[in-house]
């Protein structure tokens, strides 16, 4: 279990270029001779990528909340205005 700790590790410092240019040459060498490293590899790079589309999702879905709540709400009426008036003087 340690050791698979470790390569998550590792891999997750070369996927962010994290390593030391000697670790980073090492881990290349082992990257290319190691068939289950690469697949882990692959794997954890398809994670990251899945990981980035959430948190891009999920900050849409905020950010279009917001947008709902203020240019919406009655309330907000003034500050929509405003916005409008900056975007028409354009």
């Amino acid at each position: 279990m340690r050791t698979s700790l470790n390569n998550i590790a590792q891999t997750e410092a070369h996927l962010l270029n994290k390593q030391h240019p000697g670790d980073a040459l090492l881990f290349d060498a082992r990257l290319l001779l190691d068939t289950d490293l690469q697949a882990n590899v692959s794997a954890q790079k398809q994670i990251y990528t899945l990981v980035q589309q959430y948190g891009r999702r999920q900050l849409k879905q905020e950010i279009e909340a917001v947008h709902q709540q203020l240019f919406t709400q009655p309330e907000h009426l003034s500050f929509k205005q405003k916005i409008a008036r900056i975007f028409l003087n354009m």
